[in-house]
């Protein structure tokens, strides 16, 4: 397995980190497609900075980079048909004999006129869904793209008497994640004011509904849009766009407009992302960062700023030693080559993954439906465990809760009785309500989450703006800074705990 096509993006189109992508994939063999992150709208002159020549001139440098290919990058489906046309035409007048490849989304539900234009326009690819898995926050229709380009000159020799049955495959598929669903029915034209990217679309309106802002979802887009130009109006694609959601989800549970956030730069607890951002650790930001944001954030918590491309300050990886832990940890059958680079890229959820696994096993062995839908008492299943050995389990009976929350489950596998303890988490035990804090000297939480890391220990001097704990809530992380300087009196949490917010996390003295 491997990866022929490199699609090579910059989420701030950065042209230092794309040059180092670029050269990485062409000195390993691959076909380098140069990608531009596009945002705002060429055919509408009052959008700012992101016009016609910005995308143009990015071109151009993508194409002296030595590119096999160009691609543009519209995450939110911003492209109106005019813009596309517009768009795709002056690229391909630029660079005649080089391929174009368009990827949107149809948050609008424009995809499909969008991406006919770019074809009209001289693209050579555009990116597109089979019809089951189409619309919304995902690519265009095939289908409809294939039937409304048969037979005219950009005809694309696709039988559409294939697509029928990949279709229905892909539509009993889907059925299958029915609980994974978004819940969202429509499409969102309101995408060309807030400019939300479809992947992230329903993954925010999810963390919304989590963090318990469902009936605020309406105000988030507008926030969106606001912390976006807090931010300086950047593109946004992952990891920039999550960056904007963070803020965007701060803003509203902390009551804060954009005069607000700067005014209280020194003293908000801004999530870890936007500090990173303002820093400079994913890169520099057209126009360069939002002043006197930038050095209010940074002063305030005694950190210096990266003006430069930010890995090039890094130690080379030592993927040697990282395979050597993984296999002293887990077992040397159990790590691949695959699961070392999972463990570069994102070490924390690699561990808590393998963790997962110690604890239940390979659960990928069993049937789809079984791990989405829990098995009620006298359900049965057949599966395959590994190969040539088949595995038949029972659900026989779920004894009443313990008064710790636990069960005892009663299982057969293959004829034999398994007594296997375990936690409920729906048995709600009442507890202490936690202690709201008040005052300049009490620290508390600005919003629900759980508290996954704590940066100080009780006796510890602090001054105002230190690091003391660090709170998530579900993919954003929150640095909580010390509100005055002095001595942690007392920590009135530890690392797991569920907090509401303003809950009591610290006290100084």
């Amino acid at each position: 397995s491997g990866i022929v096509i490199f699609r090579v993006f910059d989420s701030l189109n950065y042209l230092e980190n794309l040059q180092l992508g670029v050269d990485a994939a062409g000195e390993a063999g691959g076909f380098v497609e140069g990608t531009m992150s596009y945002t705002g709208n060429v055919a509408d002159p009052t959008k700012g900075k992101y016009n016609l020549e910005y995308y143009v001139k990015l071109a151009d440098e993508l194409v002296a980079m030595g590119v096999h290919s160009l691609a543009i990058k519209d995450m939110a489906g911003l492209l109106t048909p005019a813009a596309t046309k517009m768009l795709v035409g002056a690229i391909r007048e630029q660079h005649p004999n080089v391929p174009i490849h368009v990827h949107t989304h149809d948050t609008p539900g424009t995809g499909v006129a969008s991406m006919l234009a770019a074809a009209e326009a001289g693209a050579d690819i555009v990116d597109v869904a089979i019809d089951a898995m189409s619309g919304l926050t995902s690519q265009p229709s095939m289908g409809a793209l294939v039937s409304m380009l048969a037979g005219t000159e950009h005809d694309t020799g696709i039988d559409k008497k294939m697509i029928g049955p990949l279709n229905t495959y892909w539509e009993n598929t889907r059925s299958v994640y029915l609980p994974f669903e978004s819940g969202q029915l429509s499409g969102s034209s309101d995408v060309y004011e807030h400019e939300i990217p479809g992947g992230q679309y329903t993954n925010l309106l999810y963390q919304s509904r989590q963090l318990g802002l469902t009936e605020k979802w309406p105000e988030i887009k507008l926030k969106y849009a606001e912390a976006n130009m807090v931010l300086g109006d950047i593109p946004k694609v992952t990891p920039s766009s999550k960056v904007v959601g963070d803020l965007a989800q701060f803003m509203v549970s902390q009551n804060l407009d954009k005069q607000k956030v700067i005014d209280q730069a020194e003293t908000l607890a801004f999530p870890e992302s936007v500090v990173q951002y303002l820093r400079g650790e994913i890169g520099v930001p057209p126009g360069g960062f939002p002043e006197p944001l930038r050095s209010k954030v940074l002063s305030s918590r005694n950190l210096e700023p990266i003006n430069d491309r930010p890995g090039a300050s890094l130690p080379d990886y030592n993927f040697d030693k990282s395979e050597k832990l993984l296999k002293e940890k887990y077992g040397q059958k159990y790590i691949s080559e695959k699961d070392v680079l999972s463990y570069a890229l994102y070490p924390n959820v690699f561990t808590e993954w393998k963790d997962y696994e110690a604890i239940y096993g390979e659960v990928s062995k069993l049937p789809t439906d079984i791990f989405l839908t829990p098995m009620e008492e006298g359900d049965e299943v057949d599966f395959e465990s590994e190969k040539g050995r088949r595995t038949i389990i029972r659900l026989v009976s779920i004894a009443a809760p313990r008064e710790d929350g636990s069960r005892v489950v009663t299982f057969e596998v293959n004829g034999e009785r398994w007594f296997v303890p375990v936690t409920d988490q729906s048995v709600i035990t009442e507890g202490a309500v936690r202690r709201k804090a008040s005052g300049p000297n009490e620290v508390g939480s600005p919003m629900p989450g759980v508290i996954v890391g704590l940066k100080i220990k009780e006796g510890d001097v602090v001054k105002e703006g230190d690091a003391l704990a660090t709170l998530s809530a579900m993919k954003m992380e929150t640095v909580i800074p010390a509100t005055a300087a002095g001595v942690v009196k007392h920590i009135a949490v530890n690392v797991g705990d569920k907090v509401e917010g303003d809950d009591l996390l610290v006290e100084i003295e």
